[in-house]
């Protein structure tokens, strides 16, 4: 295993396209849930704790070789917007266009063939950090933290927010993404035994009504 690959993964500026989504955060400034860094906490550790430990279970799971397609059905019946359904495929069609590159595999090739649309955006990244000789921790930390550092660096051009204190949002949940991450890979593990029906399910309602209601803006800084 090599951990360094684990900062390839994760570097903001690897090309898989997250850059231009907020992790809903565009429609929670618009709609003033999100006004400066203490809501921004708020945000980012409700979007941690749902939507953030589905996907980090999602990873883990397919991290740990389990069947992707089972695991791309799982995550669309945990996501009701059609339009994040939409954006989590986009992103998982750029990951992989993005981790076939850095790090060829036939099981990344597989999901390509399975998914010429795009796989859910958690399950790619596990099939992703797997094929770079990562583990299901590595896989769960991943998609913890990218479920909200999107959305703090986001706001930062949103409401021109300090990037000090958006980083210091991230730094105040890092022991929450700990927990997150270990509750993941537990349940990841359960899956392998259990099936797909063990992963969590964690709902946040304002996130699936932002998603509908940024996809009909007709001006927008980000996709979702």
């Amino acid at each position: 295993m090599s951990r360094a690959a684990l900062l390839v993964l994760a570097d903001g500026r690897f090309p898989a396209g997250g850059h231009a989504h907020s992790g809903g955060a565009e429609a929670a400034v618009k709609a003033g849930r999100v006004t400066g860094a203490a809501s921004l906490e708020d945000f980012c550790r409700g979007r941690l704790h749902t939507a953030g430990l589905v996907s980090a279970a999602l990873a883990a799971a397919a991290a740990l070789g389990v069947d992707p397609g089972e695991l791309d059905a799982a995550a669309d019946a945990r996501t009701p917007s059609p339009a994040l359904r939409l954006a989590a495929r986009k992103l998982g069609r750029q990951l992989l266009r993005a981790a076939r590159a850095t790090w060829p595999s036939d099981e990344l090739d597989a999901v390509a063939r399975e998914f010429p649309k795009g796989a859910h955006q958690p399950v790619v990244l596990g099939v992703a950090a797997r094929a770079a000789g990562l583990g299901a921790v590595d896989a769960a930390y991943c998609a913890a933290y990218e479920s909200v550092s999107g959305a703090a660096s986001a706001t930062v051009r949103l409401l021109s927010l300090d990037p000090f204190d958006a980083t210091g949002v991230l730094a105040r949940l890092a022991p929450e993404m700990d927990r997150v991450a270990d509750r993941a890979v537990e349940v990841a593990r359960g899956v392998v035994d259990a099936g797909v029906d063990v992963l969590p399910a964690a709902s946040a309602p304002l996130l699936e009504i932002g998603a509908e209601v940024h996809a009909g803006w007709g001006v927008r800084l980000f996709a979702s």
